[in-house]
């Protein structure tokens, strides 16, 4: 396995989402692409194949598993392991910045305003949450992760 090809391709590959949130977020383009769940699925079935791998068809360094910080430490010394890892934060990166899209225009808050938040998560992950969520809190919106203003256990018809 070439795994800088691997690690050059994720990169790559999740860039137009990227874009898409930050040039276009109103585009139905970016509603079928970003917020469908399509990313998700896709990167998350390529850490589930790596991290498979790496615990039980020997593509890890010796010692990996959850259990202890070494073994966690084992399970990046090993080029599968770094994708591993990669993938997670990515996945989870445009998850977050893909909501902050979507909470944003609820909560009338500027694209503008959004969109450094939006980048911070892509370069920097939590730190960008971080933002948005101060960015609430000054507009006085608070931190709630509800997404309607009421919250029912009912399913709606």
């Amino acid at each position: 396995m070439d795994w800088n090809l691997l690690y050059t391709l994720i990169n790559a590959l999740v860039v137009p989402a990227w874009l898409l949130l930050l040039f276009a977020p109103r585009w139905r383009t970016t509603a079928l692409v970003v917020h469908s769940g399509i990313y998700p699925l896709a990167y998350g079935a390529l850490y589930t194949v790596c991290l498979l791998a790496s615990m039980f068809f020997g593509q890890s360094a010796e010692g990996v598993g959850m259990g202890s910080i070494a073994a966690i430490s084992a399970l990046f010394d090993h080029p599968n392991g770094v994708i591993v890892g990669w993938t997670h934060y990515l996945v989870f990166d445009l998850f977050v910045g893909a909501w902050i899209g979507r909470d944003a225009p609820r909560r009338n808050i500027p694209h503008v305003i959004a969109a450094p938040c939006m980048i911070a998560s892509f370069l920097f992950g939590p730190v960008g949450l971080l933002a948005y969520m101060f960015v609430r809190l000054l507009r006085g919106q608070g931190i709630s992760l509800f997404e309607t203003e009421e919250v029912s256990a009912e399913p709606r018809d």
